[in-house]
């Protein structure tokens, strides 16, 4: 469910006509509702609520939408935050989320990285190699301190889904692989600086079976179960994210509700507290993005609708193949196959090819919609297009929440060599 809606044949942001944000800020725009990220975080907590010792931590996945209002409209949700970069637990702690609800997962921490999170008091560092482990717990020992982490494994579980969003196969670079992880758990045990109290895992991104990760999760126990019978004292549990969302029509995937149910069988016995890692299933139904038509071009088969967003503002397509359904703001009933396609220099500037929609001509309005996730936060300034600004939707008020940021602020940021001027 979501809070954008047609009222008297007009798409609204809650009680917002999108058209009236157009004028105010321009297109293309991203217009994430408030109402909708509250529903979704209440929802998800709702589902994992009572599982595990004491209560589950929900870290939402800051990759996913990064803008500072978003993570504060979810920090007062109760949610947590688990980063991937020192950028992202600087976001994190400006939002008001608190360090002992922080785990910083990612491959590639580097040790400036692992001092901020020391520095910040986090509730936990995920560790993905041995030599992190061993990086961070000099760094611990040097301050007289022991660092509070746990060890992600690669379970060598297929999640099924897209190639370059998939973890934890054996090939991937996540973690660390499972049979190997009772050595390296030990190992690094015997270091001093790190308090090692769990396992961390996470196999895959826009999960449309729950199979896959019941897999995991009973190999997870399995190796719990080895690591306390060494001795390890094991508290907590990363079950990682990973919940898919629909992004057409009758596209149906697990609800929070089924997932909590099977969590509660997989890890029913384990005595330890979880933590979990929504970022898609939080935010992606919560935004759209809006754009505008420049031009109906005439093409071989099926006209070409040259919309003013494109590959850097919304990289999804061109990176992974991916779907967002295309609708108009004011539709008049009509449809038409088209090929959505934004400015850029580049074929793989392409939304869609031959895709059925409402038809539109030069100047119209319409949104791609599931953009709330994986969108801005991947834009980027190619071909010299600045920066796409984000709109926050409360009700019947709206306010930037991201400037565009345009080509020439860009470009006030290089230099040009005295030797070259």
């Amino acid at each position: 469910m979501d809070h954008f809606a047609l009222r008297d044949g007009v798409l609204h942001a809650e009680d917002v006509p999108l058209p009236a944000i157009a004028d105010a800020v321009g297109t293309p725009v991203y217009v994430y509702s408030r109402a909708t990220l509250e529903r979704h975080a209440r929802v998800f907590r709702e589902a994992v609520a009572g599982l595990g010792e004491g209560e589950p931590l929900v870290a939402f996945a800051v990759k996913a939408n990064p803008n500072l209002a978003v993570l504060k409209v979810l920090a007062r949700e109760g949610l947590g935050a688990d980063v991937v970069s020192g950028g992202e637990l600087a976001r994190a702690l400006a939002a008001e989320m608190p360090p002992e609800k922080i785990v910083f997962s990612g491959v590639g921490k580097t040790r400036a990285e692992l001092e901020q999170g020391l520095d910040a008091g986090i509730f936990q560092f995920n560790l993905e190699s041995e030599e992190e482990g061993v990086e961070l717990a000099g760094i611990a020992r040097a301050r007289g301190i022991e660092a509070r982490c746990a060890l992600r494994i690669n379970p060598d579980v297929d999640a099924g889904t897209h190639d370059k969003i998939s973890t934890g196969k054996a090939d991937n670079k996540f973690g660390v692989p499972i049979g190997e992880a009772e050595g390296i758990f030990a190992r690094l045990s015997a270091l001093g600086g790190l308090r090692l109290r769990g396992i961390a895992l996470h196999i895959g991104s826009q999960l449309g079976e729950l199979e896959p990760l019941e897999t995991a999760f009973a190999k997870v126990g399995k190796l719990l179960e080895s690591l306390r019978a060494a001795g390890h004292d094991m508290r907590h549990v990363d079950l990682g994210g990973g919940l898919g969302v629909p992004y057409k029509d009758g596209e149906r995937f697990p609800s929070p509700a089924e997932y909590g149910a099977m969590v509660a069988r997989a890890t029913a016995g384990w005595g330890v507290r979880l933590v979990f890692e929504p970022g898609r299933v939080i935010a992606g139904n919560a935004g759209v993005m809006l754009t505008r038509v420049i031009r109906k071009k005439q093409g071989v088969r099926d006209p070409f609708l040259v919309v003013d967003a494109a590959m850097n503002d919304l990289a999804r397509p061109a990176l992974y193949g991916a779907y967002h359904h295309f609708v108009a703001v004011e539709p008049r009933g009509a449809q038409e196959t088209a090929n959505i396609v934004g400015p850029i220099c580049e074929t793989g500037d392409t939304f869609a090819m031959g895709r059925e929609c409402d038809a539109l001509e030069a100047g119209e309005l319409a949104v791609f919609r599931t953009a709330g996730a994986y969108g801005a936060t991947m834009a980027s300034s190619y071909n010299s297009r600045g920066f796409v600004a984000e709109v926050l939707v409360d009700g019947d008020k709206f306010a930037v929440v991201a400037d565009r940021i345009a080509a020439g602020a860009i470009m006030d940021a290089e230099r040009v060599p005295e030797w070259l001027a």
